[in-house]
């Protein structure tokens, strides 16, 4: 019998603020390209200021939302366990879940008191992200925020790195994990950022424990996961604590590895303009196919041509255009 959802993921909720910078403002800003580094919320705020008017787009994401928001946008079936405060951001972001379809531990009535996470997605000329988050009320996710019959109920538990960083966040993965094991749901992870293997490495290691049933990084944070340096070394490494996995490439694709055999994915050329959530996206559309009959290839060429669409635009959601567009790709 087949399980009410596809995927429940736990992750940090934020409010996604995406601005266009020149790469001065870096240096001006003392900001470290490329990397998501945590902040609070005076500096968060500053930043805010220097960039008043530039705001392209404001919605609901995070690591793990935005692939749930994936998987849901080619038609799964998703859970979301997160946390948000009763202002502005938080009543956007709830009612981004229920337009999108995806269930969710959130009460529009009854949510928390505090502040709602944000995360300043600075991009630049090259299409590159920069991020920086003031998590705001979901510093204090933990065990509590989860739904135990909601897990239970899933095929896979989706979990995102970010949560790491966290006391109470790392708790809750653990229990989480738990909980899934005794379930027989399978537990899949994303290391979401190289900052987060490069700077927690202990606590990304201790979620992953004994192994997990899939994983998904990109060669930097296999790299850095492993201490290894190249592609096949981070491989060899990566399949003794995951059963299978995906290690994007960027513009070069990804590799897959099924339990049994590695495929090579290859990428969807197009125009980069903004890579925020190609990852994530990638991970949701993945999770979308192995769950409605796709082959671990096929799969991973689904989500290859998903995080190239992803990239082709701002923001990390696609419409039902572009879903069909995917799928005629995909399917010729």
């Amino acid at each position: 019998m087949s399980k009410k959802y596809d995927v429940c993921a736990i992750g940090n909720a934020l409010v996604d603020y995406e601005i266009e910078v020149e790469d001065q403002f870096f240096s001006e800003n003392e900001v470290e390209k490329g990397l998501m580094t945590l902040v609070d919320e005076d500096r968060q705020s500053d930043l805010l200021a220097k960039v008043e008017g530039k705001v392209k787009k404001k919605q609901g994401g995070g690591s793990a939302a935005n692939t749930i928001f994936g998987l849901a946008e080619f038609g799964g079936k998703g859970f979301y366990t997160c946390k948000v405060a009763n202002d502005v951001d938080g009543k956007l972001y709830t009612n981004d879940l229920l337009k999108a379809g995806i269930e969710s531990n959130l009460d529009l009535e009854n949510l928390y008191e505090g502040t709602t996470g944000k995360c300043l997605v600075m991009v630049s000329p090259d299409a590159e992200r920069t991020m920086n988050t003031f998590l705001g009320i979901t510093t204090d996710f933990s065990e509590q925020e989860l739904d135990e019959d909601a897990i239970k109920n899933a095929e896979y538990l989706f979990m995102e790195g970010f949560l790491v960083s966290s006391a109470t966040g790392l708790e809750a993965m653990k229990k989480a994990k738990q909980i899934a094991l005794e379930n027989n749901v399978k537990v899949s992870l994303t290391f979401s950022d190289p900052s987060m293997v490069k700077y927690f490495g202990d606590q990304m290691k201790e979620i992953v424990g004994d192994g997990v049933d899939l994983l998904f990084c990109n060669i930097e944070e296999a790299e850095l996961f492993a201490g290894v340096e190249g592609l096949e070394e981070a491989k060899e490494a990566i399949s003794k604590v995951a059963k299978e996995f995906v290690i994007t490439k960027g513009k070069d694709g990804a590799v897959v590895f099924d339990g049994t055999a590695y495929h090579e994915i290859q990428p969807f050329p197009t125009k980069a303009v903004d890579a925020t959530g190609a990852g994530d996206m990638f991970a949701g559309a993945f999770l979308y196919g192995i769950n409605h009959g796709r082959t671990h290839a096929e799969a991973g060429k689904l989500a290859s041509a998903a995080s190239s669409a992803v990239v082709s635009k701002y923001g990390p959601r696609l419409n039902q255009n572009h879903i069909k567009n995917i799928l005629t790709q995909i399917d010729k």
